[in-house]
């Protein structure tokens, strides 16, 4: 039904002890996501947010020209083709080939030309030079009006990439948001962005937490609203407490500085992606045996 590796991952996301992941993983019959939410309604989760395993290798990058900027993430198997400098170079080149393109779609992007063939030829030409599987997974274009400003953030050589768009403030101001929502992840911009279902979701994980404390199911019902607004301060960005000065929200961070934020994209090399767990003692073994 369940591995000791899902028990693992299982106390990774959540915090829970072994035994609490173990009759979870039982409850929900091995399903992680229906875990969680059994971890979560009987207040054994230690954390809210459910936080994917950072798995496969490789770098995001932000180029901008004039009221366009684009990001993209491209990976690799490994963290030194990462580093290499044909990587590198393949990573810009097309940025800045989609960049100046009229591109929407990943399959559009396949098809642009670069100096060194169509997109698709010139990864499928880099992996043989390489050695080593390699993906252009994304890509998002932003385009910003001239009363607004860009916020460019990298983080760990692209590890991580950032852009903000905000209106009426200067760049630096633009960064220092882009540079928060790096360090603290925010799911969605605002309370509108955060769609019904999962709104719905949390409500129902909230209420079944207050009955599990004893609570009666109408005081349950009062408790959500006032709850809920912990789950706002913490997963959209104005209401997350700012950085740099967590007296302020950034929605008054950036208020108090002539600004208005409209929108932010976040990319992480490898978030959602689940590594492949190697077993080496089995893997031995099967050698042996085979």
């Amino acid at each position: 039904m369940y591995t000791i590796e899902d028990v693992k991952a299982l106390r990774e996301k959540t915090g829970a002890g072994i035994a609490d992941c173990k009759n979870a993983l039982e409850e929900s019959k091995g399903d992680m996501e229906g875990a969680i939410d059994y971890l979560r309604k009987k207040g054994t989760a230690k954390a809210a947010k459910k936080e994917s395993r950072i798995a496969a290798e490789g770098l995001t990058n932000i180029v901008v020209n004039g009221n366009t900027a684009v990001i993209i993430e491209v990976n690799s198997e490994t963290d030194f083709v990462a580093k290499n400098e044909k990587f590198k170079s393949f990573v810009d080149e097309i940025s800045n080939a989609i960049l100046n393109s009229d591109a929407k779609t990943m399959e559009e992007a396949m098809e642009i030309d670069t100096p060194n063939g169509k997109i698709s030829e010139y990864l499928v030409n880099l992996v043989a030079t390489i050695g080593e599987k390699l993906s252009f997974r994304r890509f998002e274009k932003v385009v910003k009006n001239d009363n607004e400003v860009f916020g460019i953030y990298s983080h760990m050589g692209g590890r991580i990439g950032v852009i903000t768009v905000l209106e009426g403030a200067n760049e630096d101001v633009a960064k220092d948001v882009a540079m928060h929502v790096a360090a603290m992840n925010p799911s969605y911009l605002n309370r509108d962005s955060v769609p019904a279902e999962v709104l719905d979701h949390e409500k129902e994980i909230i209420k079944e937490q207050a009955m599990n404390e004893g609570k009666p199911a109408e005081i349950a019902e009062k408790m959500v609203n006032g709850r809920i607004n912990k789950f706002y301060k913490e997963n959209c960005l104005l209401e997350q407490e700012f950085i740099k000065d967590p007296d302020l929200t950034v929605e008054a961070f950036a208020k108090n500085n002539g600004g208005v934020i409209k929108s932010m994209i976040r990319y992480e090399v490898g978030e959602g992606i689940e590594k492949r767990q190697e077993n080496f003692a089995e893997e031995v073994m099967s050698q042996i045996n085979g």
